[in-house]
């Protein structure tokens, strides 16, 4: 009699050691235990690499500095009212007896200037530059069909370290890549306006 209920008293303690080892190790206590046991993530993982390298479209660190080509940054002649006048009147007097002597040899251009505003019509082919004084900004604009609208400031070429003052000449130039009027009308349209008038270029 007494082996049964003694067999009877080991089961059931025998029962309750066991659920109380698979207690101890449920899926929670395991699941803590792994990540305690895991080894530190890779510290990559910690690091704002964004802050780092920049949010560019490519996700490519920007150029140092040093990789980077310095622009030569041009600055506008400090002009009165009354000088920028008279330098952008002296450049569209220019510019306009220039046009009306070569429109004189070919039929092909229409020039009109009145109030400020040069306006030369080179037919189907080509199209309608404006070009007009800007006296709030102090430039002249201009806008080309083949290459949009620009804004000229008259820079001083020269008067720079090593050189006479007042002895730099002055051009009228678009500041986004340093290319001047006269340089556009030579590109655009095969007119040379540092020749003689009578010759250009054509």
């Amino acid at each position: 009699m007494m082996r049964p209920g003694f067999s009877k008293v080991a089961r059931a303690a025998s029962r309750g050691l066991r659920s109380s080892r698979i207690a101890r190790f449920t899926p929670a206590n395991v699941g803590a235990a792994s990540i305690l046991a895991r080894p530190c993530a890779s510290p990559k993982f910690m690091t704002t690499t964004a802050a780092r390298t920049g949010i560019t479209p490519d996700n490519k660190a920007p150029k140092d500095k040093d990789d980077v080509t310095p622009q030569v940054s041009k600055t506008p002649a400090d002009m009165t009212d009354s000088e920028y006048h008279a330098v952008a009147d002296e450049y569209l007097d220019r510019l306009v007896t220039h046009l009306e002597n070569l429109q004189d040899e070919r039929e092909d251009i229409d020039v009109e200037y009145s109030a400020g505003v040069l306006t030369l019509n080179f037919g189907p082919d080509i199209g309608i530059y404006v070009i007009n004084k800007q006296p709030p900004n102090k430039q002249i604009w201009l806008s080309s069909p083949r290459s949009g609208p620009k804004r000229y400031d008259y820079i001083i070429l020269g008067d720079s370290q090593g050189e006479k003052e007042g002895t730099g000449a002055g051009a009228w130039m678009y500041l986004r890549d340093n290319s001047t009027i006269d340089k556009l009308f030579l590109e655009e349209l095969n007119i040379d306006l540092s020749s003689p008038i009578g010759h250009f270029g054509e």
